[in-house]
């Protein structure tokens, strides 16, 4: 990436979820605008690898952000941290009604345990400096999408963490926002079966396009165009911005 904003020289940042989509985009702009040292978790340790960097100092998490064990090791590592991006999850589908515990539980565990559980770690780490972090919530989070209980339920709940987390920063100087993307391609779709049955019949391209028609833009957007917006609210930039939940959605829940 080409880049000459050079917003985050020197600055330490952590990425959940880097390997892929968002989390790889976000990690890939902030090396280009200068992060001296990148904190990256997933639990893919070669898409990790994958990821050109630049200059910046890498430290590969490979693990379960819901794995408490994890942040208990890296709080230390982690003291002194400018900023986090909260964004590992995993999707899920099913009526309500037809869903067992084990299923609900599943995406709860890493959306919404893994989130709180990154979030605090890296709020511990920025108090006494200040620091901002921002959390990747979606539009099912604030517009009933049936079919996707669990996600849906869960991206609600982190993004009113983000709200809380927020006043109880302030008086550390940390801010923490939240973000609440509509369609976007990643490889988040490829858990749908239904997904993966259209891509197989017409192609990737053509599934996204008609899976966008509910969308006023008419398309998904990008990992990369994602990444800027985040970026926005984790810099300087947005410095009087705290506790907002940021819509990206194409216009989607209008």
């Amino acid at each position: 990436m080409d880049d000459t904003r050079r917003d985050f020289e020197g600055r330490s940042a952590l990425v959940t979820g880097a390997a892929s989509g968002i989390g790889a985009a976000c990690a890939q702009a902030l090396a280009a605008r200068g992060a001296a040292k990148l904190f990256l978790n997933d639990i893919d340790a070669g898409g990790l690898d994958g990821l050109a960097l630049g200059r910046s100092e890498v430290v590969p998490i490979i693990g379960s952000v819901a794995d408490p064990l994890l942040w208990a090791d890296l709080e230390e590592d982690l003291a002194g941290l400018d900023h986090a991006i909260v964004n590992a999850g995993i999707g899920a589908g099913g009526a309500l009604m037809e869903l067992d515990l084990a299923a609900w539980r599943r995406v709860m565990e890493v959306n919404l345990d893994g989130s709180f559980l990154t979030l605090s770690t890296a709020m511990r780490a920025m108090r006494g400096k200040g620091g901002s972090a921002v959390v990747i919530s979606s539009t099912t989070g604030l517009k009933p999408v049936p079919g996707i209980g669990p996600y849906g339920v869960s991206k609600a709940a982190v993004a009113h963490m983000a709200r809380i987390a927020a006043v109880e920063g302030a008086a550390q100087n940390i801010r923490v926002n939240a973000i609440a993307p509509g369609g976007v391609d990643t490889a988040i779709w490829d858990s749908s079966e239904d997904f993966k049955r259209s891509v197989e019949a017409h192609g990737r391209e053509a599934t996204l396009k008609a899976m966008a028609k509910t969308t006023p833009s008419g398309r998904f957007a990008s990992s990369a165009e994602m990444a800027e917006t985040i970026l926005f609210l984790l810099s300087d930039a947005a410095a009087n911005v705290t506790g907002h939940v940021m819509v990206s959605d194409g216009g989607y829940t209008l």
